[in-house]
């Protein structure tokens, strides 16, 4: 091979040295010089050799490149190429993902609004109220010297309004109206504003604790409650319960309470039997609380009057034991009274010392139950204040007259109808002769019992007087009536135990036995008995009625309950309940 030859082939190469070839004689030497690079461009070629030609100048274009469909050969990407494509990729992902981001966080912040606009406004501390100084009736009203005062020594937090005031002294003052709120009286806040007002929990992170009244747990429940509080725990806290009747077994209230819950499909981490009174159940409901905040605040949910504000008080006053922040929180605790609506926004409490809050929520309102409907002034009528106590039927004390006694002594409840204060009609088509109703709801209302026959016109001429609520004349001349009727047909496969209850939206239930208690029957007079039951129930327009499984309460409960068996699946899934 001559000197040439070796240069030629070594020139792509960069050497820094100089090179001696072996074969050459010692005095002859070569200095290779720093190459100069050139675009190649490849492409598929035939066998005929092509001489090369450069592209005319008004051609910008490169030739097409053929690639390889597997990404392999001259034409595939290199390292580099891959690289900054990888690298363009993520900077774009990021530029999308930061254009989302900055979209749901300003669609959060709108939802969220709200909450932080009522929060940044001073409020009463004892119904949410924002505080104001021009309207006197209006809630939230503070007198102007006491309002600048306060805001001087930033103790706006302190401030109590005058309806509050009034509220605390027995004062029956109603502020909401709007569909679910309340007539008489004055209305200031719609129960869809409330609603409004919890609707920032969907999107929040928070423990909910839900409130339940067992005298009205079907109408207190709120099966929609995945509306307001979207995918959030709940603990399933029933209150009241000092006022189920004497000799009533807990632990079947307990367990009828998990299967009708079990029922709604929520996921309920627990349920908690509770008395704000007695305070029974609560240290339980402090325990699950402290398990399962996690960091996040606790929000007080629960329709209106269901005892929301006892509630906080009594939590507040078995965790002050232990916790000084809920000692001190004491002092400025929210109002209770009987009015239905008495807290109007949300009220935050300082009561953690991991610096979580507690809010007590505006109750929300629902059209389908009774204080609804009734007068304002009538409201203290449908809420019990003692131990229930059910007053059962065929009754001869309470028949309208010795004609109806014999009739019912002789052939039993059917062809009679019975007044649940001027609220509820109950008329009996078709029963057994031994047929019971024991009602259960509030001591305020009386039950008259009278043929059907004439039932129209004794509640025509004794609403206001004896049927009552409504009380007094002039506001039975603006009562619209029992206007919605419901037929009822009741099946039941054992007449030893009571085949169904027939809840009342926010005033009770009746119990209906297809034989009474105190009866000896034979088993085979009772296989040949009809196993079903005719009722027709009328009540005021928007009231709504329930059907469900007998509440098993008193001491005769205990007997006919039935605890269900249940799978493994359910044992594990099931919430546990406490009392």
């Amino acid at each position: 091979m001559t000197p040439e030859a070796i240069s030629t082939s070594l020139s792509p190469l960069s050497l820094s040295h100089t090179f001696k070839s072996p074969i050459s004689k010692p005095h002859f030497r070569y200095h290779l010089h720093p190459p100069k690079f050139n675009l190649i461009s490849c492409r598929t070629t035939n066998s005929e050799p092509q001489t090369h030609q450069n592209p005319p100048k008004s051609q910008t274009h490169l030739p097409h490149l053929a690639t390889d469909p597997e990404g392999i050969g001259a034409a595939a990407p290199t390292r580099g190429q891959l690289f900054l494509e990888h690298h363009q990729s993520k900077a774009a992902a990021k530029v999308v993902h930061a254009a989302d981001k900055k979209k749901k966080d300003k669609k959060e912040k709108q939802k969220k609004g709200s909450l932080k606009v009522f929060n940044a406004v001073a409020s009463c501390y004892g119904c949410g109220a924002p505080l104001q100084t021009q309207e006197v009736d209006r809630p939230g009203y503070v007198d102007p010297d006491t309002y600048e005062l306060k805001k001087k020594h930033r103790q706006l937090k302190t401030i109590l309004c005058g309806r509050c005031r009034l509220l605390s002294h027995g004062h029956m003052i109603t502020a909401v109206g709007g569909h679910g709120g309340y007539s008489g009286g004055k209305q200031f806040v719609t129960a869809e504003q409330l609603r409004d007002m919890l609707s920032h929990l969907r999107h929040e992170k928070a423990l909910i604790v839900k409130l339940v009244d067992i005298v009205d747990f079907s109408g207190s429940f709120l099966s929609h409650v995945r509306d307001l509080v979207g995918a959030n725990p709940i603990i399933l806290v029933v209150t009241k319960i000092d006022l189920l009747p004497k000799g009533t077994d807990l632990n079947c209230i307990g367990d009828w309470v998990v299967e009708a819950t079990a029922k709604k499909k929520l996921n309920v981490l627990s349920v908690h039997l509770t008395s704000s009174k007695s305070l029974v159940g609560i240290a339980g409901v402090i325990s699950e609380i402290q398990n399962e905040k996690k960091g996040r605040n606790v929000y007080i949910l629960g329709s209106a009057n269901v005892g929301k504000s006892a509630f906080i008080n009594a939590l507040l006053m078995m965790m002050a034991r232990k916790d000084p922040v809920a000692a001190a929180a004491q002092k400025y605790k929210p109002i209770q009274s009987a009015v239905p609506g008495t807290t109007l926004g949300p009220i935050q409490i300082d009561a953690f010392l991991g610096g979580e809050k507690l809010y007590d929520t505006p109750g929300v309102h629902l059209h389908h139950r009774q204080a609804a409907v009734v007068h304002s002034a009538d409201l203290p009528a449908l809420a019990p204040r003692s131990r229930l106590r059910g007053q059962s039927f065929p009754n001869l004390l309470t028949s309208h007259d010795k004609e109806a006694a014999r009739r019912i002594d002789s052939s039993g409840l059917g062809g009679f109808s019975i007044f649940w204060g001027g609220l509820v009609r109950v008329d009996i088509l078709k029963v057994l002769p031994w047929t019971c109703l024991t009602f259960y709801g509030p001591k305020a209302l009386q039950i008259h019992m009278v043929p059907t026959a004439e039932a129209d016109d004794f509640y025509r001429k004794e609403l206001g007087y004896l049927l009552t609520p409504p009380t007094g004349k002039q506001r039975a001349e603006g009562w619209a009536g029992l206007e919605t009727e419901r037929k009822l047909q009741l099946k039941f496969d054992d007449p030893e135990r009571p085949a169904v209850d027939v809840a009342i939206s926010g005033l009770g239930w009746v119990t209906v036995e297809p034989i009474c208690k105190t009866l000896n029957m034979s088993e085979a007079f009772l296989e040949t008995t009809a196993k079903e039951l005719h009722l027709s129930v009328r009540v005021p327009k928007p009231v709504e009625i329930f059907i469900r499984p007998p509440m098993p309460v008193g001491k005769a409960g205990s007997e006919w309950y039935q605890y269900r068996e249940l799978t493994e699946l359910e044992e594990e899934t099931r919430p546990k309940w406490y009392f």
